[in-house]
């Protein structure tokens, strides 16, 4: 019994307080927020910390903002864990990592249907805005290099896209000195068009941006009228502009669900595609891929060859150091699914979402916006409601649910919606779920406006 005092005396205070975490001074105290303190505490007790306040955030599985993937199989979870102690950058101590990485690559230009002439080469980034940026910063020295041979100006670079871009592209222009030639948006019209482009597009332009699969209303552009202008003015004028896909949303979804939909390196002047591994990629966040069509479509002086970390190691990022677990784990999704795996979660998504539009457009309460839900997104608005998809939001997030509402970019600031995205683990039984709640949350506010009525017409009187 001495003894056991004895060595109980010995412990360090923060391992003496571990036998009931809950009963610990340290669920009593205030936990350091802006600075590190003097001394630590038990592991058991910093995880229960944490983990408690975590639940304050929202519930994954109802946060219908995010594209972001929330969910992969237990094997990828142990893949991933076997792989979070690897920095990518090390090539050198990780070869098979790197492998792994181009064979991702590879499979994502035939994926996307790469001619077999070419030779394409491609990276992985932290998510689609690297991936964007590095594929324009690209055709940007392109663009550079042909104008110091033909012995022209190229110090005013410009590119051009919809308003229905991600916000990264905008980033893009002024952190990398390209002038910004926006599309606006028109009424009833969410994506760019062939005309509009043409007015904007000219020899300074660097590359024309569209997307597939839009952040605002899941829509696409027409890729295809789009590739067709750029050879006419090609070959009238010699302008040589590619187009970069931004493929984020949909790059993962058009090859399976629409494989005769020309959009890809099936197109001449498609030389670049980014698509998101953390969206319908199905990997979680943290992952993104850029592919150009061919090799000659990345200049060789932007590659960077360092050899401190070992062997002669050629890399192309903005980033440097970077986990290695999430490209496992989208060559784990690409050998455990096959194309036909892929095809059937993506057809699911978009059986659950047309369902969902479907329900929604036959209250007669809600306008669908994206007329033909091409994508596994919904957004809608309010038909002849006395409140706004803001407080419609706002209601649902009592209930869990997180669902965006915004307005629409310029020239359609006016049009407000709801957008919902739905995810392979969001099934059937929680898309009706959702719907008992959306009808809730509607006759509450109908309910609100009645009984205002009443009052307004029968005021209270007070003595």
């Amino acid at each position: 019994m001495l003894s056991k005092k004895k060595n109980l005396k010995k412990m360090k205070k923060s391992e003496r307080e571990v036998a009931s975490t809950f009963g610990s001074r340290y669920f009593s105290e205030s936990i350091p927020k802006y600075e590190i303190s003097e001394e630590g505490m038990p592991p058991r007790a910093a995880y229960q910390l944490i983990h408690e306040e975590l639940n304050l955030d929202g519930n994954p599985a109802l946060n219908l903002a995010s594209f972001v993937t929330t969910w992969m199989e237990p094997e990828a979870d142990k893949l991933i864990m076997e792989s979070m102690g690897k920095n990518f950058i090390d090539n050198d101590e990780y070869p098979q990592t790197s492998k792994i990485q181009d064979r991702v690559i590879n499979m994502l230009a035939r994926l996307f249907n790469a001619p077999h002439e070419c030779k394409s080469i491609g990276t992985s980034a932290i998510g689609s805005s690297e991936a964007i940026m590095l594929g324009l910063l690209a055709h940007k020295w392109t663009w550079k290099n042909r104008r110091k041979a033909e012995g022209k100006p190229y110090d005013k670079p410009n590119i051009v896209m919809g308003a229905d871009v991600h916000t990264v592209w905008e980033k893009f222009a002024l952190y990398f000195d390209v002038e910004l030639r926006l599309i606006p948006l028109a009424k009833d019209t969410y994506i760019v068009t062939a005309e509009e482009v043409a007015k904007q597009i000219d020899e300074n332009t660097i590359c024309v941006g569209t997307v597939i699969g839009t952040t605002f209303t899941g829509q696409m552009d027409p890729i295809n009228e789009i590739n067709d202008l750029l050879i006419d003015i090609k070959e009238k004028k010699g302008w040589d502009i590619p187009i970069h896909v931004d493929g984020a949303s949909g790059g993962f979804i058009a090859p399976f669900i629409y494989p005769d939909l020309s959009w890809d390196f099936r197109l001449e002047q498609v030389r670049s595609i980014n698509v998101s591994g953390h969206k319908y990629g199905l990997v979680y966040p943290g992952i993104g891929w850029l592919v150009f069509k061919d090799k000659t479509d990345l200049p060789e002086e932007l590659i960077f060859k360092v050899n401190y970390l070992g062997g002669l190691m050629p890399n192309y990022s903005l980033n440097f150091s970077k986990g290695s677990s999430t490209i496992v784990a989208q060559y784990y999704n690409f050998l455990r699914l096959g194309k036909s795996g892929y095809k059937d979660i993506m057809e699911n998504m978009l059986q659950n979402c047309r369902h969902l539009a479907g329900k929604l457009e036959k209250s007669g309460k809600f306008e669908i916006i994206n007329k033909e839900v091409m994508f596994p997104l919904v957004a809608v608005g309010l038909k002849d409601a006395d409140f706004t998809v803001f407080q419609l939001s706002e209601k649902l997030r009592e209930k869990g649910w997180i669902i965006p509402a915004y307005t629409l970019p310029e020239n359609a600031q006016d049009v407000a919606v709801l957008r919902m995205v739905i995810k392979e683990n969001f099934g059937r039984d929680m898309v009706d779920s959702l719907l008992d709640d959306i009808m809730e949350a509607y006759e509450y506010f109908e309910k609100q406006k009645i009984s205002n009525h009443k009052e307004r017409e029968n005021p209270t009187l007070l003595y």
